[in-house]
């Protein structure tokens, strides 16, 4: 019997029949498919879009060109198809060769016989990375004015060892030391960062002190924040030093002390050309690739396009990480880069930049028609985990990005079912917290169904995820976004320190007594006063243990003779008595409180999708199963029966599938 892997069937489902469809499908294809699929260590690290031209011969390719060249004008589609799609080590060659052919310089015939942004673009491909720096800084610097963006972007996101041969390539080309340049073309404290970048001395040891990513957050703070007037010195030191791991760490740390992230206080503390360094600086350590990406967005957006940027970023990013910008644009922009170059230029100069760009990231542009029904077998019958993996296999063949691959193919209920299932539990339940609390009112029904269920390791696991997608804390989003005793409830809640031990028989009975003279106060969501029993009433539902909570319940009837579910009902109102609501049923049965929500949201007329989809996929490898078998004990029929009578299409298909079969 064969070895399963779990992305094989989603390969398949997803990308075989599409790309068997299309012209450019050859044997070549399938053998690295089949290569990937059964060789585990196999990977794509590479992530440049032009490589190594296979077959390369210098001297055969300088004669090419010198045949493009001579005569009456040039043929300019050769001169750009065999430039693009040579590495920048072999273009060197060529040049080598050309001179030892015909005793001439390549970079001057190219200039001679090509014209305006695609001239341009051919001789910046043929200097070497370093020389190509040097050049566009030396144009920034000379003259009257500097384009001091263009200083920003190169000093902002080079390397240490990209910085120390821009410097030897800056000193070669022009016999001029870089650092003294900069300085006399710039001031302030602008002048001061890009100097500390040109050191190119940016620590690059992954190994981080907990210690000193403290003390540098906290040394931010109190060099903006907390300070009359900006200690800017402090910023330039740990911003121009530190290795890129630590300072990731430190923007998190620094969300926590600050309560919000470091490019909000950059802009509140600094001003100017500084200012616009260090945001590029933080983007770059953040991700270099979502930097490049909004740069090529804004060269290209509205009227007129920043052809210097554009030629500068395609130049210098296509044998670094061109697929990863084109990755981040597309999702970012939903749209490609490939399109909107294809858009924005025209000529030969689109035709090289589109080379360079090398290939559309608009799946639906390249291979049409997706099997809706491979796709939801697939991922409706693997685990979350394996879900992971098939996430990173995907990314690692194809250099892609499998969920915006999914979201430019699917839409509607089904698009949200399928990215729902592929993202981890604690990210979807982070995304849905997200939605509940953003934009103009608060989904408060939301808020209550997730933090009123999850347990502590859930919560905390959620924490991360939101801390790590959206750089603000859960709890500080909860605060802001609502209000008295509903807040201190859901903040409660969020901080997942709920007992885990037994019931205490005793505490209980004392429990119970508060629960009760509690009850008979008038509506505590009312009253923001929040006296010692309401606060320790609220202590009890929110932090006391399942086991131990269902004695309280059992003690609460026998004092009163009535249920606490009933008497919160009674006494309660608005978002507060709902919270308690859930967190008392939660207790008592969490199938019975999701499988009452599953009957609201399909009973009468038109179907809540949101709160249908959403405990599809939060509960399906929790207790769904035990969720049908209270739905059918409280309501009479089966859950897959009420789907498949309140669904249709696609969605229908993928939640009977998840439901796991008829009761």
């Amino acid at each position: 019997m064969g070895v399963s892997r779990p992305g094989c069937a989603f390969v398949r489902a997803l990308v075989l029949p599409r790309l068997r469809k299309h012209p450019s499908f050859q044997l070549g294809s399938k053998l690295r498919i089949l290569l990937f699929w059964y060789l585990p260590s196999f990977a794509q690290v590479y992530r440049g879009s032009v490589k190594d031209f296979q077959g390369f011969d210098a001297n055969q390719d300088a004669e090419a060109l010198y045949n493009a060249m001579k005569g009456f004008g040039s043929d300019k589609e050769a001169i750009l198809d065999l430039i693009t799609s040579r590495s920048n080590k072999q273009r060197v060659e060529i040049c080598q060769a050309y001179k030892s052919l015909y005793g001439k310089d390549l970079i001057a015939d190219l200039k001679y016989e090509l014209t305006g942004k695609f001239e341009r673009l051919i001789v910046s491909l043929m200097r070497p990375p370093a020389y190509g720096d040097a050049k566009e800084i030396k144009d920034a610097i000379s003259g009257i004015g500097t384009d001091e963006k263009c200083l920003i972007e190169i000093l902002a996101s080079r390397t240490n060892q990209e910085i120390h041969d821009l410097v030897a390539a800056y000193k070669d080309a022009y016999e001029r030391d870089l650092e003294a340049d900069i300085v006399g073309d710039t001031s302030g404290h602008f002048k001061k960062m890009l100097v500390v970048l040109l050191q190119g001395a940016r620590e690059e040891d992954d190994v981080v002190s907990e210690d000193l990513v403290e003390q540098d957050a906290k040394d931010l703070l109190e060099a903006g924040e907390l300070k009359w007037g900006t200690d800017e010195a402090q910023f330039i030191y740990i911003l121009g030093r530190r290795s890129k791991q630590h300072l990731r760490l430190v923007f998190d740390e620094y969300l926590k002390i600050a309560g919000k992230p470091i490019e909000r206080s950059i802009r509140g503390e600094l001003s100017g050309d500084f200012e616009k360094l260090m945001l590029a600086v933080v983007k770059c350590v953040r991700s270099t690739a979502e930097y490049f990406a909004e740069r090529l967005y804004k060269a290209m957006k509205g009227l007129g396009t920043r052809d210097n940027t554009l030629i500068r970023i395609m130049v210098s990013r296509s044998e670094i990480d061109m697929l990863d910008i084109r990755e981040v644009f597309r999702t970012k922009y939903e749209k490609s880069l490939y399109n909107m170059i294809k858009e924005d230029t025209s000529g030969e100069y689109k035709k090289a930049l589109l080379k360079l760009c090398g290939g559309d990231d608009d799946i639906t542009a390249v291979i049409a028609g997706t099997d809706e029904g491979a796709i939801i077998d697939v991922v409706t019958k693997r685990s979350n985990a394996q879900r992971q993996q098939i996430i990173k296999a995907y990314k690692a063949h194809y250099g892609r990005d499998l969920m915006a691959d999914l979201k430019s193919e699917l839409s509607g209920s089904l698009a949200k079912l399928i990215l729902g299932l592929m993202l981890t539990p604690a990210q979807y339940d982070a995304k849905q917290l997200r939605k509940a609390v953003e934009g103009a009112g608060t989904d408060e029904s939301v808020l209550i169904e997730i933090m009123a269920t999850r347990n502590n390791q859930e919560i905390r696991a959620i924490n991360e995820a939101y801390q790590e997608a959206y750089h603000k804390s859960l709890e500080d989003d909860l605060s802001s976004d609502t209000s008295g005793h509903f807040k201190r409830i859901l903040v409660s809640l969020a901080l997942g320190n709920r007992d885990e031990g037994p019931e205490n028989l005793t505490q209980a009975h004392e429990d119970a007594k508060v629960v009760a003279e509690t009850l008979k106060l008038a509506d505590v969501s009312s009253n923001d006063s929040s006296d010692s029993l309401e606060t320790r009433f609220l202590s009890i539902l929110c932090t006391r243990s399942y086991p131990h909570l269902r004695r309280v319940f059992q003690e609460f009837i026998k004092m009163t003779n009535h249920d606490v579910e009933h008497a919160i009902k009674k006494r309660m109102s608005g978002d507060v008595k709902d919270a308690f609501v859930a967190i008392v049923r939660s207790v008592k049965n969490k199938p019975g409180f999701f499988a009452d929500k599953l009957y609201k949201s399909m009973k009468g007329a038109g179907t809540d999708e949101r709160t249908l989809t959403r405990i599809m996929i939060s509960r399906s490898e929790i207790d769904l199963l035990n969720i049908r078998g209270e739905f059918i004990d409280l309501f009479d029929r089966s859950l897959h029966h009420m789907i498949e009578k309140d669904t249709s299409g696609d969605y229908r298909k993928a939640l009977l599938a998840l439901c796991g079969g008829e009761d």
